[in-house]
């Protein structure tokens, strides 16, 4: 149930974002009189001293109105703007960086809109493929009790740490060390069952390499895991931290998933080199236009995914989701260089392959980011 709430949050806080950075082109007309702000005489449906709009209202029904025009219209510039994402990116990319900016919702909006509504639905009904946790030699009702079994024990040290810090304000002492080790508890507790899947999906893994062991077949070159070597950067609080995340797995899980929405804008900057190296000889292109093609791409992709998300509880199968993941991107990509960069077919496919690729690298980049910022939070 919250997490029901936290991703339709979610979804209003990206739209009403959204809204805010957008520009107003194409409202209904105010009212004519002295701006209700300022006093200042108006000329046309805004304030050109303070820039107040002249549609001032004060009913429930238009506070509700507001509220889905933030999420929703985006001034109907939105309906403009998603058939040209979906069809004809590059035309789109083009036309916006040519200065058609009134006609379409700008990619900073878009992308805002998108990335929000996307963690919103994932959080409601999750991603567009369902990803199966497999325990071999349990059943369901064991891996349940066994995951009861877990809650209890981070209960009772929570209760625990509690109990210690009455002790200790009793005695005066210093209190902070365990009062940050009550919020990760708590925290662990409260992330839990959204780890479970994750948990036993390494449990698994960790299963399946001891069995490798026991039948003697050959494996890979060792992991640190199996010659107990940890990762030592030299700086202490760096250390301290990496230990404390590996002892405590399910709190960096989820302060992961809660930087990720957070974070999400550093997506343009990591994937903007990218795209320059593709096109850094060719001088009429600046930095702006790479800037808007990689917004409005990230943009549709976050949307496709949603799309996806939801076709999935409708019924539509496994393989359907997986071939439209594998090869909606790759087309998409195709599309947008080739009219947004004036390119040929074969310049088009290549600059899709490596931008393909570099997509991959761009995304290991923000995960590592998204680690770093979960192990020193």
């Amino acid at each position: 149930m919250v997490d029901g709430i936290e991703g339709v949050g979610d979804a209003v806080t990206g739209g009403m974002a959204a809204r805010a950075v957008e520009p107003r082109a194409g409202e209904a007309a105010g009212h004519a009189g002295a701006c209700l702000n300022c006093g200042t005489g108006r000329v046309g449906d805004y304030c050109h001293r303070c820039g107040q709009s002249g549609h001032i209202h004060r009913t429930l029904h238009a506070f509700w109105h507001d509220i889905a025009h933030s999420v929703l219209h985006f001034d109907g510039k939105v309906w403009r703007t998603l058939p040209l994402l979906a069809w004809r990116p590059g035309e789109l990319t083009r036309r916006y960086i040519a200065g058609e900016r009134a006609r379409f919702v700008s990619p900073m909006a878009l992308f805002l809109f998108s990335v929000f509504l996307m963690f919103g639905v994932f959080s409601l009904i999750g991603g567009p493929l369902e990803l199966k946790s497999h325990t071999p030699g349990q059943d369901r009702a064991e891996a349940r009790r066994d995951f009861s079994e877990q809650r209890a024990e981070s209960a009772a040290e929570l209760r625990r740490l509690e109990a210690a810090l009455a002790q200790a304000r009793a005695r005066r002492g210093n209190t902070a060390s365990i009062e940050g080790d009550i919020r990760a508890a708590r925290f662990e507790l409260a992330v839990q069952e959204r780890a479970y899947k994750f948990a036993l999906r390494l449990a698994n893994e960790e299963e399946q390499r001891e069995a490798r062991q026991a039948e003697g077949k050959p494996e890979g070159a060792p992991d640190a895991q199996d010659l107990d070597i940890r990762l030592k950067t030299g700086w202490q609080p760096f250390d301290a931290a990496i230990e404390k995340a590996e002892n405590n797995p399910s709190l960096l899980f989820y302060k992961v998933q809660n930087n990720a929405y957070k974070f999400s804008w550093a997506l343009i900057p990591l994937s903007l080199p990218f795209v320059w190296l593709m096109f850094f000889w060719k001088r009429r292109y600046k930095l702006y236009d790479h800037t808007v093609f990689v917004t409005y791409s990230i943009a549709f992709m976050s949307l496709a995914a949603v799309t996806l998300a939801l076709l999935r509880p409708l019924g539509i199968g496994e393989t359907p989701l997986g071939l439209a993941v594998a090869f909606v991107p790759p087309i998409h990509m195709y599309r947008q260089l080739r009219a947004a960069y004036q390119l040929s077919r074969l310049g088009a496919a290549v600059r899709a392959f490596l931008l393909l690729n570099f997509s991959f690298v761009a995304a290991g980049l923000f995960f590592s980011l998204l680690l770093a910022l979960g192990v020193l939070g």
